[in-house]
């Protein structure tokens, strides 16, 4: 979902550096690099740790929470594409959003962008015990769509979920971002420019 359906890297990025600037510290790019598709609690743990925060990741991760839950309110924005590869396929695949967010973040966007009549499964973090990279979520929501997982395409913005979704045995294409181009992506199965680009190769396969 995050950086690949929606625009929100801008908004989580804009999150850490004001919890951060709260305390006098700064963050690195590179600190959201290693962020980006991990659970809440592995991404805030890298993000306190690396940034030196003198509170807690259950204290910043519901400051997190509580500023993004209002950025994604206010100032969500669908990446371009979203709707040709949605409409493209709605009724010829199975989808599942499988996220890294809550379910409380996934349930604004589906609800803001009005999503739900596409998706036959939404998967989010909360019942995931081991974060992307690891293929949990993506096997999980290949159970909840009753396939195998070398039935299923996964679609990521980022070098960890693409990660994941090789391992878990799917065929995998990544979509980098302007926050994510410079990940590694030697591994995966197709590198698209953007979602108009997937619908293209999805439809030749």
């Amino acid at each position: 979902m995050d950086g690949l359906m929606i625009d929100s890297e801008k908004l989580y990025f804009a999150t850490g550096r004001e919890i951060a600037a709260s305390f006098g510290k700064e963050v690195k790019d590179e600190t959201f690099w290693r962020m980006m598709g991990r659970s809440p609690v592995d991404s805030i743990t890298i993000f306190v740790n690396e940034v030196g925060l003198p509170i807690s990741v259950t204290e910043t991760l519901a400051e997190r929470d509580r500023i993004m839950a209002h950025k994604l309110a206010t100032e969500l924005e669908p990446m371009p594409g979203l709707m040709d590869v949605l409409k493209a396929f709605q009724g010829r695949y199975r989808m599942a959003i499988a996220t890294g967010s809550p379910m409380k973040f996934l349930d604004v966007v589906v609800d803001q962008l009005q999503l739900t009549s596409y998706f036959d499964v939404l998967q989010s973090s909360d019942e995931i015990k081991n974060g992307k990279p690891h293929p949990e979520i993506y096997e999980k929501a290949a159970t909840l769509l009753d396939l195998t997982t070398n039935e299923c395409c996964v679609l990521e913005d980022s070098s960890n979920g693409a990660l994941a979704g090789k391992r878990a045995g799917c065929y995998v294409i990544a979509v980098p971002n302007e926050h994510t181009r410079e990940q590694d992506f030697s591994f995966v199965d197709f590198l698209a420019k953007d979602l108009r680009e997937v619908a293209t190769h999805l439809a030749g396969l």
